[in-house]
Parts: C-alpha cells; sequence; structure tokens
C-alpha cells in the first residue's frame, strides 16, 4: 500500500498554504455550499440570525487582530462600530454608492481608531483598556448629543443597502452581502498574521521590550493594529446600521464592547478561527437561554421568570467558566479534538 503517512513539506510555501490537505479543502467546499444555500431551507429569523453572526464575525475578528494579537486591551470597541454605522449611515443618505460609503465609514472609523490608540504607547494594561474605556464613553457623548448629525436620542432611519440597482431589503439578500463581507475580512486578517506586520503584532504582545530590541517600531506598529481594528469595526457598524435600517446611540454603549470582549474570549485569543467560534457562541447564546427557559417553563412555570431576569447574570457565569476551565477558548478545544482523531486508536 502506498501513500504518504504524514504532511512532509518541500519547501516553505507548500506549509504556509491555508489549507494543506484535500479533505480540509472538501470540508471547506461542503461548509460553503451549505452556507450559501441556507436561505433556501431556512426561516427568515434563522436567516436573520446568520447574518447578525456574520456582522459579529468581523467585529470578533478585528478585536482579536488588535487584542489577542498585539495584545492592546480595548474597551471600546462598541463605540468604534457606532462610529461606522452613523458615518455610512450619513454618507448614503448623501446619496453615496454603498461600497463607497461602508469603506468611508470604515476608514472614517480607522482614523478616530488611531487618534484613541496614541496613548498605547505610553500606557499598557488596565491602563490602555481605561484609556480605550474613556474613547467609549466620549463617542457615546457624541452620539447622544450631536443631535444634527446622529439624531440624538431619537436615532436615524436608514434604507435598504442598493448594489449596482439591486436592493438588499430581504434577509436572504442581505444574507449574501453580509457572508461576502465577512468572509473577506476573515481572509485579511488571516493574510496580516501572516506577514511581517502580524508577526510584528504578536511579538509586541509576547513581550514588547524584545520586540523593541529586535527593530519593531512599537508606536508605528501599535497605531496599525489599532488602524486595521477600527477600520473592521467600521465595516461591522455599516453592515448592523444598513440592516436594522435604525440606529440609536444605545445600540453602541459599553455591553457591546463587552460583548465583543466576550467573543475573543470564549473563542480564544490571538486565533482567527476562535474569532468565528465565539461570534456564533455570543450571537447564539441568548436564544439557547430562551429556549431553555421555555422548556424549564413547562416543568416550573414559576421559575421561567427568573431564569429570563437572570440572563445577564448567566452569560457572565458562563465567561468566569470559560475563564477557569476553558482559558484558551474554543479554538483550542477544537485542535484537540481534531489532534485525537487524527492519533485514534494511537492517542500517544
Amino acid at each position: 500500500m502506498r501513500g504518504k503517512c504524514g504532511l512532509f513539506h518541500t519547501s516553505y510555501a507548500s506549509e504556509s498554504h491555508f489549507f494543506q490537505t484535500g479533505f480540509q479543502k472538501i470540508c471547506l467546499a461542503v461548509f460553503l455550499g451549505l452556507m450559501l444555500c441556507s436561505p433556501l431551507f431556512l426561516s427568515n429569523y434563522q436567516v436573520s440570525m446568520l447574518i447578525m453572526i456574520n456582522i459579529a464575525v468581523i467585529g470578533a475578528v478585528s478585536l482579536n487582530l488588535l487584542t489577542g494579537c498585539c495584545g492592546q486591551i480595548s474597551l471600546g470597541h462598541g463605540a468604534f462600530i457606532g462610529v461606522g454605522a452613523y458615518t455610512t449611515g450619513l454618507c448614503t443618505l448623501a446619496g453615496w454608492p454603498f461600497f463607497a460609503a461602508l469603506l468611508f465609514g470604515g476608514f472614517v472609523t480607522a482614523v478616530v481608531g488611531m487618534i484613541f490608540g496614541i496613548p498605547s504607547l505610553r500606557l499598557k494594561g488596565i491602563y490602555l483598556a481605561i484609556a480605550t474605556l474613556a474613547a467609549q464613553m466620549i463617542l457615546s457623548y457624541v452620539f447622544l448629543h450631536w443631535e444634527s448629525v446622529t439624531g440624538g436620542a431619537i436615532g436615524m432611519g436608514l434604507d435598504a443597502p442598493v448594489v449596482m440597482g439591486m436592493a438588499f431589503d430581504n434577509d436572504a439578500r442581505m444574507f449574501y452581502l453580509t457572508f461576502g463581507v465577512a468572509a473577506a475580512c476573515v481572509l485579511l486578517v488571516a493574510n496580516i498574521l501572516r506577514t511581517r506586520h502580524g508577526r510584528a503584532f504578536v511579538a509586541i504582545r509576547d513581550f514588547h521590550q524584545s520586540a523593541e530590541s529586535v527593530g519593531v517600531n512599537l508606536f508605528s506598529y501599535k497605531l496599525q493594529a489599532f488602524a486595521v481594528s477600527s477600520f473592521l469595526a467600521g465595516i461591522a457598524g455599516g453592515l448592523w446600521a444598513h440592516y436594522t435600517m435604525y440606529i440609536t446611540p444605545e445600540q453602541f454603549d459599553i455591553m457591546l464592547s463587552i460583548q465583543y470582549l466576550a467573543m475573543i474570549i470564549i473563542g480564544g485569543l490571538g486565533s482567527v478561527l476562535g474569532s468565528i467560534f465565539g461570534a456564533v457562541f455570543v450571537v447564539l447564546l441568548p436564544e439557547g437561554l430562551g429556549i431553555l427557559a421555555q422548556f424549564a417553563g413547562t416543568f416550573f412555570p414559576n421559575i421561567s421568570s427568573y431564569f429570563l431576569a437572570l440572563r445577564e447574570g448567566i452569560f457572565g457565569l458562563i465567561l468566569v467558566l470559560f475563564l477557569i476551565f476553558e482559558p484558551e477558548g474554543l479554538a483550542h478545544r477544537w485542535r484537540l479534538i481534531k489532534a485525537y482523531w487524527k492519533l485514534y486508536p494511537f492517542a500517544h
């Protein structure tokens, strides 16, 4: 019986491929086929959940690039998403093409992120987290009180996005739009991490003094991390704004930033795949808790109302349990599962 027992690379190019086996490529093709066909056999509500997952994936992978890969803790990611949402919405209301408005919203958010990323040269750890929390508070104040631009507490109404004369005015079309953009953003971040910029981000995260001693410009690369992360956050905000077609300041409060931070912790810091796992988990968690509350209500009618009231507390408890029992996230558990079956039945 002939055949290779394992992977044997003969060049760096072959080793750096995204998918190194035919089985991985087949799995990817099957996954993409299922995703593209999903609007045909899922309900509108289920498709809407997939749309929210696509948007959450973009926000989570952008935050993971900044926090998980570069080590710059951010508690203002929700506000950056809000900047992208308002900027994209204002541009489309002014008659801009949707993709032009979406990219411009990303660039404006990148500039705002770089401005608030300037203290990262001197601040690290919890001090940087407080600085980004200040960014969250400042931007939330702007969203609420700059009424001539944002609409204030009343909010801003938007139309469905139009691309090349096609209106994405239903869930199925919006799913394909958000899925395509999410796939492009994930591919972008995955490729950035394979470049010298990505290696510099990881070096800064692991030990900034060693990175600086080998020639890494800390200030430049930290600002680059803030810029790319904020740009992608702005893209997520623009998609969110045009999917909901109505945005208000309370949508981009500190709780949104905490949710995205929970996504990358649950999924796995520094992992693109972990960002996807975390986004799926956090978006579907309220739905799972609601189903569990209904199930409990069939046997204990008085418990279901308390269960729903404690939903936020249960979310915090799950996050704490992940920190204790699975600190490296779902991506690490997935790698262990793959390694087990790759060696099975010779686990040693």
